[in-house]
Formats: C-alpha cells, structure tokens, sequence
C-alpha cells in the first residue's frame, strides 16, 4: 500500500511543477491544437493555484460582491459559507477552524466527555499524522484498528472492544468511533458506505459518538456516488478541509449538532485557534463551493473514460482500487523513462505528472483540472509523448 507521506510527495513532484493557473509555455506541437492549452495537474487533489491566481480571484470575487470581512471566524462572508456548509451535511451548525487537526481533535474531545478509548483506523490522519495530540493534550486513548488497511468493518470492532472489555480490570469507557474517509495514506481509498451504516448502528445502539473525517469528503462523494449528506449523517460531527477541494487557502469546517458546536468557539480560543480575520479563505471556498458537486461528479466521469483510453496503450496500465476515489496507479513500461514522460508531458503539453516511480508505478490524482482539457487531447499528448520517449 502506497504511504503519501506529505515530504516524498513534494519530492516526487519536483520544483519544476506548473500551478495550473500560469500562462501555457508551449515549447512544442500540441496534439491536438485546442483554442488555448489549458493545463491538466495529475498531482494534486484540488486546483492548487498559484498565489498570483488567488489574488485576481479575490479581486473578481469582491467585484461581484463585496467581501464582508468576518470576526473571529463569525459574521461577514464566513456566515454564508457556514450556512452552505450547514446544507451541505445536513447538520444543524457549523463552525470555522484554523487547521482539520484542531477540527478532529477538538470534535474527538468534546463528544468523547469523560470517556478516553478512541477507536480508528491505524492508517487515520488522527492516529499517524496529528503528533499525538488525542494523547498529549486532551487525555484519549487511541486505538487503531486494522493496520495497512483503508476501513475496518463492524466484526473488527465489536471484537476490539470485547477485546479491551475483558482484558482490562480498571475499566475507561468508549468515548469515540472515528473514520477517515476517504484515506489519505491508502491513496484516497474510501470506507464503504454500507460499512459505515452496520458500524453506525451498532455505535447508536450502544451509545457510542461517532466523527467523521472528512477532509477529503467531496472527492469520496464524487467517485463513490453518494452525497456528502448521505455519509455525513451518520456521524455526530463531520469536518471537511477548505483547501484539499474546494480552492481556499487553508482552514477546516466542523459540523454538527447545535449543542456541539455551540462548546467549540471556547475551546477553539483556548487552543490557540482564535485568529482575528478569516475573510480570504471564507471568500474563496464559498466562490468554489458552488458547482463543486457537479464538477467533481463530471471528473470522476472524465476520469472513467481516461483510464479506458490509456489502457489500450501497450505501455500503460492503470488499474483502479475497489473502493478507489480520485487516486489511481499507472504501472509504465520499462521500455520507458518515466521522468523524460513526464517532462515531454509538461513541457510539450502542460500536463503535471509525477517523475517518480515506486514499485513501477506512478499514482495519478484526479482532480477540477481534468476538466480543462478532452480526454482525447490528453489520451493524444500521452501518445505524441510515449512516441518521443521510445
């Protein structure tokens, strides 16, 4: 299973990856010609644009309407992307915070209470990747559950905790049943949806909190064919990543039930999550968030069609996960220099693919920029550049 560990990943794309909003540099023929060589990023999750990009962005964004900036993540422009964000997952409120660490940690604390056993997925974000902080600072006990793998099902569970039910003479109660979907670190493999409902029954029924981690969830919904509210409404709170997707610069919306949400604005101050303006990160997702759905949905389908067309090259073969969202591999011949492919590709043809190979593979993120272009014009690019490369 691929790890994509965040340092590797910016060595892998090398310095010299196009954002995907700079002007086309064509340095050769491309195939076919279209009116303006729009670029394609097989890197990425989201657009990725270039700061330059951001700034014209918010500067047609207030042309259309004014920017209101918000206080302390509330009021202003922050107000009608929390209400989307509201709609979105069904919940009854959301709230703005800085980073998805402090959006996980804080929802895992707050619905845990007293309780300290957290159970997770061991290839989570909140077990690998958020240094320790259920531990450290808010006194929870994870418990990672099915190593390597992207989900865990219901019989896993209930025998994790028969397991510490009956080994353990001073007993700590279950405070929290987190899920990560889709994973990050299994190549944005995502939990299956039926899964989810056995394991959220079961949780209901014995009076377990449940979180979603959602950073990514836009991507899970698009791949999987589920809506963002059907996965969120089986858990108590749900966090999804303002930047993975939807196209702001940083911080994290966490949703939930009113009584929930109402405790966080304290706790967000006294973890040092309390910044004063938030307005260019509110502007810019709540420019992007409309249509994402749909875009994301006509991806998935371009992406589809990609990997049926590259897959009839003899150099290529792409082979989708079973429970796959927006990330796939493309094992490539050894007839091929993987890292002249993909400079012809970025130079002749402004598509963004890794120059790494692990394992003989190359993994390729499917993301808005697909859109940019015909499958035909990327299948033509791939084989002007497969054919220069040989």
């Amino acid at each position: 299973m691929a790890n994509s560990n965040r340092r590797d990943f910016l060595k892998s794309a090398g310095l010299s990856v196009l954002p995907v909003c700079m002007p086309a540099l064509v340095t050769g023929m491309a195939a076919p010609q279209e009116p303006a060589l729009a670029p394609v990023n097989f890197i990425n999750d989201g657009l990725s644009l270039s700061p330059a990009a951001m700034l014209d962005k918010l500067q047609e964004i207030n042309k259309q309407t004014a920017i209101v900036p918000d206080f302390y993540g509330q009021e202003g422009t922050m107000e009608a992307l929390l209400e989307k964000f509201r709609q979105l997952t069904g919940k009854e409120k959301a709230i703005y915070m800085p980073t998805g660490t402090m959006a996980n940690q804080l929802a895992i604390m707050m619905l845990s209470g007293e309780d300290t056993k957290v159970f997770v997925q061991e290839t989570s974000h909140v077990y690998r990747d958020e240094a320790d902080a259920a531990q450290s600072v808010h006194r929870k006990r994870l418990i990672p559950l099915a190593p390597g793998e992207p989900f865990f099902t219901l019989e896993t569970l209930q025998q994790a905790l028969a397991y510490y039910e009956e080994g353990e003479v001073f007993k700590s109660g279950v405070g929290v049943v987190s899920i990560e979907n889709p994973v990050r670190r299994c190549d944005g493999q995502t939990f299956p949806l039926e899964e989810i409902r056995r394991i959220s029954a079961f949780c209901r029924e014995k009076g377990y909190r449940l979180h979603l981690d959602g950073a990514r969830l836009h991507l899970a919904a698009a791949f999987a064919g589920v809506s963002i509210q059907e996965y969120a409404r089986y858990f108590d709170t749900v966090f999804i990543s303002l930047y993975k997707c939807v196209g702001a610069v940083s911080g994290a919306i966490l949703c939930g039930d009113k009584v929930v949400i109402d405790k966080m604005e304290h706790q967000i101050k006294i973890h040092g999550g309390a910044i004063y303006r938030n307005w260019v990160n509110s502007a810019l997702a709540l420019h992007y968030i409309d249509g994402l759905e749909e875009r994301l949905q006509a991806t998935a389908r371009q992406a589809k069609e990609l990997i049926r067309q590259l897959n009839q090259f003899p150099e290529l073969k792409i082979v989708p996960y079973t429970h796959g969202s927006n990330v796939c591999e493309m094992e490539v011949s050894k007839k091929i220099n993987n890292e002249k492919l993909s400079n012809v590709l970025r130079a002749r043809h402004q598509i963004v693919m890794r120059r790494t190979v692990e394992n003989g593979k190359v993994r390729l993120n499917f993301n808005e920029t697909l859109l940019n272009r015909k499958v035909e014009h990327i299948v033509a690019a791939y084989r002007q550049a497969i054919k220069e490369v040989l």
